[in-house]
């Protein structure tokens, strides 16, 4: 006994441990709006407990139609006209209802999509450790997983409206006849201890239904992304097939959570027509005797149907919060490593009926000690869990007015140090310095105008040419008029008849490759950084493009017209012969760095890789002149 005793204790601290972060959350989500939450709650409950009265006037009038009160026509029609105030006044309280609680509603699901969405973006430690493995992935976790943490907590006004017309009407029905109220009562605490021992399961099989639903949502977000790759390819009906058997998994999970709500739902149902067949069944031989009257027989008839409500609500309650413990737990896993459920439920600003605050027009001014003199990584390390692979112990020393190009073999670990570098990978060893101070978290320091970054693979969304560039970024036309130059792209956008309006597509599909890479410099050209981060991006421009770029970007900096540090990913020529220090990665590790022409006497990997770059120049060479 004293063993079972200690696993039930353990069982019950192992589920309030699972649900603690949940009930953490419901409560701040109650906090985000007090008043209207408030006001919602008082309206719904009235709601609720308005049939209180209906069911007592239903009892006078039909006491005074039986003859067993005395019949009066004006009581009569008194009554009728009470029934319809109570109904009105029950409608009136539901339009009011239905004016407040949205309000409260969106600020609760805004505080909780406001505050992964700031954790992502803004938050201590490299995003991409915590982002789910797709973009689907992500979209469900901010849709359903939210929708399932604020619906428990809106339930909880349910609950409150459900418990206060339980305890009126049980004290009405047990005035009127004890028995039979205890009678019924006992089949609506049936559903109650049903549901709660099935919570667990419950909560097992929802959560395989978000993750299945989820893995559908992101495989058509990646199909749509790649109908050009699917249809050179000859995949289609690959594609189809796995999709196929994606919906068949989520179908099955997802019957099964369906089945197991609608199961309690049903056994809920049931309680009602139990609990109204033992009414009939008691109150006939009540009535013969004289002891339960019509009118009593028609309050608990009205009352029943709304007692169904508390142990429908409470069954709701029992199979919803392990949902919202699934749902926060997702949510909590979007949050930097130092951040948990705490920090997902916080109370943000939400407005409604006043403007929020003026978006930012003017960047602030930074002191002269935070300008750019030097950037220096020492026994910068980061490993790739799956490949093993990444970079060893690195050190690399950037000074203001540098142009210094990182080159090496393909998978030498150039990008993977540019990345770790800007606090993008989450870094195994070493630090980082800025004008010799350490920087604590690189992803949230070196960000613009400190830093921008123009990544190998471009992002473009489906918007217009001017909003890709600016993202939000306070500049005036000059600025993106010049940075567009900069980046060799004034003739292409005089050819686009919409100019800085034009809608690219998703993912810029309807520019070339050269166009995305050279919008992509523009975008951080616009934020004039003092250390400019370019990776690879002349992988899919011509030798000209290339070289008039790098031409105009120089001739920028030495007119303080554009970034005077770059920190450049590249094999080309152009790159490498202009700049004043070359990094050269094998393997993860530095074995060279210096001057080009120091490298390629003393340097065996940069000759070889200097010597495979001519050849491949050569035979560039007479399509130099096609359009990128």
């Amino acid at each position: 006994m004293t063993a079972r005793r200690d696993q039930d204790a353990q069982a019950a601290q192992s589920w309030w441990a699972s649900m603690r972060p949940a009930f953490l959350v419901i409560g701040r989500m109650i906090a985000v709006d007090r008043r209207r939450y408030g006001l919602g709650a008082v309206f719904w409950a009235l709601f609720i407990v308005v049939p209180l009265l209906t069911g007592l006037v239903l009892k006078g009038l039909f006491d005074q139609l039986s003859g067993h009160q005395p019949a009066s026509l004006n009581a009569s029609l008194w009554l009728c006209a009470a029934f319809v105030a109570v109904e009105a006044s029950r409608g009136a309280i539901f339009w009011a209802a239905l004016n407040v609680w949205p309000y409260w509603w969106n600020a609760a699901e805004t505080t909780l999509r406001t505050n992964a969405l700031r954790s992502i973006l803004t938050a201590r430690g490299p995003a991409a450790s915590r982002l789910p493995h797709s973009s689907g992935e992500a979209v469900s976790r901010f849709r359903d997983d939210v929708h399932d943490v604020v619906g428990v907590t809106d339930n909880l006004v349910d609950l409150l409206g459900a418990v206060l017309f339980g305890i009126g009407a049980l004290t009405i029905m047990a005035s009127i006849d004890p028995v039979i109220t205890l009678v019924l009562v006992v089949p609506l605490t049936v559903v109650v201890f049903l549901t709660r021992a099935l919570s667990t399961v419950i909560r097992r099989i929802h959560a395989r239904a978000r993750e299945l639903g989820a893995i559908v949502t992101a495989y058509i977000g990646e199909t749509f992304g790649g109908v050009l790759a699917i249809k050179t390819a000859g995949a289609e009906k690959a594609v189809l097939e796995r999709l196929r058997a994606h919906n068949r998994r989520r179908r099955q999970a997802a019957v099964k959570d369906r089945l197991a709500m609608d199961m309690l739902d049903t056994a809920t149902g049931a309680t009602v027509e139990l609990s109204i067949g033992l009414v009939l069944l008691l109150s006939a031989p009540a009535m013969r005797r004289g002891d339960f009257t019509v009118g009593d027989f028609a309050l608990f008839t009205s009352y029943v149907g709304w007692l169904t409500w508390l142990p429908r609500v409470i069954g709701r309650m029992l199979y919803k919060v392990p949902q919202a413990a699934v749902g926060t737990e997702r949510l909590s896993r979007l949050m930097a490593t130092h951040e948990d459920h705490d920090h997902l439920s916080r109370r943000g600003r939400v407005w409604f009926d006043e403007d929020p605050p003026p978006a930012m027009t003017a960047l602030p001014e930074r002191a002269d000690a935070d300008r750019l003199e030097v950037l220096e990584a020492h026994g910068l390390s980061v490993r790739h869990d799956a490949s093993g692979r990444g970079v060893h112990a690195v050190d690399l020393r950037i000074e203001q007015g540098s142009f210094t190009v990182v080159t090496g073999a393909v998978g030498a670990g150039k990008t993977t140090l540019v990345r770790a570098l800007l606090g993008l990978l989450p870094l195994d060893g070493g630090t980082v310095t800025w004008n010799g101070r350490r920087v604590d978290d690189p992803g949230t320091f070196l960000v613009p105008d400190r830093a921008a970054y123009a990544g190998q693979v471009p992002r473009l969304f489906s918007e217009s040419l001017r909003e890709n560039l600016l993202l939000g970024w306070p500049v005036d036309g000059d600025v993106l008029d010049r940075s567009l130059e900069l980046a060799a792209f004034e003739q292409d956008l005089a050819d686009m008849p919409s100019g800085l309006d034009t809608v690219v597509g998703p993912r810029g599909v309807r520019l070339s490759g050269g166009q995305v890479q050279r919008a992509t410099a523009a975008r951080a050209l616009v934020r004039s950084p003092d250390l400019m981060v370019v990776d690879d991006l002349s992988s899919a421009l011509d030798v000209e493009t290339e070289q008039l770029l790098w031409d105009r970007i120089a001739d920028a900096a030495k007119n303080g017209q554009g970034p005077s540090t770059l920190l450049v990913v590249s094999h080309r020529r152009a790159a490498l012969e202009r700049a004043d220090q070359v990094v050269v990665l094998d393997r993860g590790e530095v074995v060279g760095s210096g001057a080009l022409g120091e490298l390629l006497r003393t340097c065996p990997e940069m000759r070889r890789l200097w010597s495979e770059e001519l050849v491949v120049e050569a035979e560039e060479q007479p399509s130099a002149n096609r359009s990128v």
